[in-house]
């Protein structure tokens, strides 16, 4: 690898280039898109409501403005204690670090998308040296492979989704990254062959960095629980690199993760409380996904760290793209295998396969993979690191022709990635926005009539949907919201009334009650919107066409 320390200024620019471009994708635009389903329940653990004292406040069947639901998105007379003491009531599996961050956060900054996004934004730079600092560990190569490595990631599509995302996903990856670098640090310091006197020397500097390793673990699990599956991963690589033996160094990582897991087990036997309640009260014949679906969406979100113009899973050409991607990533992987030491390809295939190995494998209670789906940012992680040593060292490539080749594959993953960023950056909606990725569409639809009035419940993911729709959704519609499918009473001077993803019989029921019949405006694979309409008598029906014959 001696080649791979020294970097040409051309390729100095170009990654300085790509990095500045990467930073400002993140933070221009953070309001544009649609605040999801998902984001407004950070919003509400962020206010300190629980989902209870919010549906009671709201869904009582008054008539509401948009200002109503402001008291439960974000910062208000509540403490930060109320924000922990949510989660831990209703939301156990999402740790509090975030959410503790973000109310800070708020707290000086206000309660706007922008501020809780622009959150998350300066979050993700510290993926950068992150990133370095975990290559320089792999390859120990100071610029070119971790250069590159800052690169791809400054323009991956799925890096900036998670960028401008108000949820723990993006931290979730700074403490990947920080837990893994500095295990991979301390393993070599244990390693190496050194004299008495040096070994001295060098015992504060290891047992700092097994320090760092146990608090970087343990807050990536105050972060995400799924960080489990990640310490499991590295748990696997160590006890693997030593042969499976019992080593000095092998005792000294087990050591340093149980002090990780044991400042985790507050918040862990809240966690376990809750999941046996769980398996006592839930329905034991949980139906189970096919498992051809979850391959097919592995392979598209395979694709999505390259390119990304939010294409249907069905588009003939995004079948084409994910096959190219997934021939790219399985060379860039045997590429790696075949070049360097198991020490450092063994990494990072733990790394890719073990934490998503829960979400794909049909006999467990994954029964959503797509909701699932940020689960696999360690499996982004490790492909994005094989994808960079790849290029990095093809770049070098002693053929001319082959040099030439790489440098137009480099080229089109650039032109990809900045394709896809600029795309994301102009749209309203995009694929990680889930059941509200139509709300944008919808809120069009209703603010161009005049006297809107929209109805719905509280079941289902009706409750936050609709949170969602009233970031977008003018001063002058009225909402209208029940529990558990009461019949609404309607005041005349609306004069359109819109129901919101009803189920057949509350519609039907409501039709009844007021004599009227209801049209579809919308409607996609997560929900659908009616309008309630005056339906025309048998007389106008019959006397219409005659009317028009006479005019004629």
């Amino acid at each position: 690898m001696r080649h791979l320390k020294f970097v040409p200024s051309w390729l100095r620019f170009l990654i300085i280039f790509l990095l500045t471009m990467g930073i400002l994708f993140r933070f221009f635009n953070l309001d544009t898109k649609v605040y999801s389903h998902d984001e407004t329940y950070t919003s509400l653990r962020i206010s300190g409501y629980t989902r209870t004292e919010a549906q009671n406040e709201l869904f009582n069947g008054s008539v509401i403005g948009k200002e109503s639901f402001a008291q439960f998105q974000g910062v208000n007379q509540k403490s930060l204690n109320d924000t922990i003491m949510t989660l831990a009531k209703e939301d156990s599996l999402h740790p509090p670090l975030y959410y503790i961050i973000a109310r800070l956060w708020l707290e000086v900054f206000g309660n706007s998308v922008t501020a809780i996004r622009s959150l998350s934004a300066l979050i993700s730079l510290l993926v950068f040296p992150g990133v370095y600092w975990l290559c320089r560990e792999l390859f120990n190569a100071p610029l070119l492979v971790p250069g590159v490595a800052i690169a791809l990631m400054a323009i991956s599509p799925i890096q900036l989704v998670y960028a401008q995302e108000a949820q723990e996903y993006i931290l979730w990856l700074v403490t990947i990254l920080l837990s893994s670098a500095s295990l991979l640090r301390a393993m070599r310091l244990e390693s190496q062959d050194r004299d008495e006197l040096t070994k001295q020397r060098q015992q504060p500097e290891t047992f700092t960095i097994w320090s760092i390793y146990a608090v970087t673990l343990a807050i990536s699990l105050y972060t995400f629980l799924w960080s489990a599956f990640v310490a499991v991963a590295h748990g696997i690589y160590v006890i693997t690199t030593a042969r499976f033996q019992f080593s000095s160094t092998v005792k000294t990582y087990l050591l340093a993760s149980l002090i990780g897991f044991l400042a985790f087990m507050p918040w862990l036997v809240v966690v376990i409380g809750d999941f046996f309640q769980f398996l006592i009260s839930a329905d034991k014949a949980t139906p189970q996904s096919s498992l051809m679906p979850r391959f097919e969406f592995l392979l598209m979100q395979l694709s999505r760290i390259f390119f990304d113009i939010d294409l249907s899973l069905d588009n003939q050409f995004n079948y084409l793209i994910t096959v190219i991607c997934f021939i790219f990533v399985g060379y860039s992987i045997y590429f790696l295998c075949q070049t360097t030491n198991y020490k450092i390809w063994l990494f990072i295939i733990i790394l890719i396969v073990v934490p998503v190995l829960p979400l794909i494998l049909p006999d467990l209670m994954i029964e959503d993979i797509q909701s699932s789906e940020p689960y696999f940012i360690p499996s982004y992680l490790g492909i994005q690191v094989a994808v960079a040593y790849l290029l990095g060292t093809q770049i070098y490539n002693e053929s001319v022709s082959r040099q030439n080749l790489w440098y137009a594959i480099v080229g089109l993953i650039i032109i990809c990635g900045l394709i896809s960023c600029k795309v994301n950056f102009q749209a309203e909606t995009w694929w990680n926005k889930g059941i509200s990725y139509g709300n944008p569409k919808v809120a069009q639809i209703i603010n161009l009539t005049t006297r809107p009035l929209l109805i719905s419940d509280a079941l289902g993911n009706n409750y936050g949907n609709v949170f969602s729709l009233s970031y977008l959704l003018e001063p002058k519609v009225q909402f209208l919201l029940v529990q558990n499918q009461k019949i609404p009473k309607i005041p005349d001077r609306f004069a359109d009334v819109f129901l919101f993803n009803p189920s057949d019989s509350w519609r039907e029921t409501i039709e009844k009650k007021y004599n009227l019949k209801t049209d579809i405006v919308y409607s996609d694979k997560y929900y659908s919107v009616w309008k309630l309409a005056k339906p025309r008598s048998v007389r106008q029906r019959d006397i219409l066409p005659k009317t028009k014959l006479s005019n004629r």
